[in-house]
């Protein structure tokens, strides 16, 4: 006997709206939901009958959905970035949940929500814009500074900055995740430049704001659904990126070739070796530097994401994470609460560093 998700508000024959998140199932339920479709296949069992298998989103997450009846007319509407209404049963299949689904039905565009679908960077997108200006104001070699002025000044490249993944998936593959890593990655290597004797600030922050500036135009997000442009497959956002820098740069009077040289080195040599696609190995200090901390915060960002979702105290293994080519072993994500002794001013936090994936 199955149990109906908010059974008194729904019917399986429709309604109106999404009503409950991909984090919010739980096993046995059977539900009749809207979803956002990510991705679709058309196969066959071995018997030769044919299934469809799709992997479906919301804000919150996503899940894959297998339907085993009538998979041939059910394939014909369900299309990549379509939102549907599907009715199904909650399961889990190697420790993992899925759905069995019965129906699948359009979604009226009115009932349509892009927030309801679209997973976003769970910081405050205008503070951290701020903070990305504030790195660029503090950067002193003046070529340097004006050209960072380039991007990330109001124009079309910094709203497209502001909303852009840094990543299909994997790590801040949600909308804001290229600003939300850029700055990360920023604030990381401004820490890191004081540390060791002989690293160039400026040149390091510079690299740092820059390193995925391709990814604007390498990457497309469509109801949260993101796809690589043909121009991003064709190219990618390294070359992109070195690219528009020395565009920017030769608008700039008297900017220094060897100054855009090394630049374009930090940019072309972040994903630290050949096999990772960078085509140059990185070879000054600042590159070395802008490597590890570009790798570390991807890493970081896949482990947060993983533990947002764990519920229970106490560490817990995580599925095999193919990524990182490990099992890990995580807590949930602890909230901080700041607690105010009575009649003491509470003096305002400081900033947080924010938890090679490409």
């Amino acid at each position: 006997m199955f149990r109906l998700a908010d059974e008194e508000n729904r019917q399986e024959d429709g309604g109106v709206g999404k009503q409950r998140y991909v984090d919010q199932l739980q096993e046995s339920e059977r539900i009749s939901e809207l979803f956002l479709i990510k991705s679709v296949r058309l196969g066959e069992t071995k018997a030769g009958k044919p299934y469809l298998s799709l992997t479906l989103m919301d804000r919150s997450g996503e899940l894959p959905g297998v339907s085993w009846d009538d998979a041939v007319r059910l394939a014909e509407f369900c299309r990549v970035g379509a939102v549907v209404r599907v009715v199904a049963q909650v399961q889990s299949y190697r420790d993992q949940l899925q759905l069995k689904i019965d129906g699948v039905q359009p979604c009226p565009p009115d009932q349509v929500e892009a927030a309801d679908y679209v997973p976003a960077c769970p910081g405050d997108r205008e503070a951290m814009a701020g903070q990305i200006q504030q790195l660029v104001a503090s950067v002193r070699e003046p070529f340097l500074r004006k050209l960072l002025n380039r991007f990330f000044r109001q124009g079309e490249i910094w709203e497209l900055f502001l909303e852009a993944p840094a990543a299909k998936g994997i790590h801040h593959a949600y909308l804001g995740g290229l600003l939300e890593h850029s700055l990360s990655v920023a604030q990381l290597a401004d820490r890191i430049a004081g540390h060791y004797p002989g690293i160039d600030r400026c040149l390091l922050l510079t690299g740092a704001l820059l390193h995925d500036l391709g990814k604007v135009w390498e990457l497309s997000m469509e109801l949260g659904v993101i796809e690589y442009s043909d121009r991003g497959r064709l190219k990618g956002h390294l070359v992109m990126g070195s690219e528009a820098v020395a565009e920017a740069a030769g608008r700039i009077k008297g900017f220094p070739p060897p100054l855009l040289e090394q630049v374009q080195h930090l940019i072309l040599s972040h994903h630290g070796r050949l096999e990772f696609g960078s085509p140059t190995l990185p070879m000054t200090p600042e590159a070395f530097v802008l490597s590890f901390v570009d790798d570390l915060d991807a890493k970081m960002n896949l482990m947060e994401q993983l533990r947002r979702k764990i519920s229970e105290p106490g560490g817990q293994w995580t599925d095999y994470q193919r990524s990182l080519e490990r099992y890990l072993y995580l807590g949930p994500l602890a909230v901080e609460e700041e607690i105010a002794e009575p009649d003491k001013a509470v003096a305002p936090p400081a900033p947080s560093p924010q938890q090679r994936l490409f």
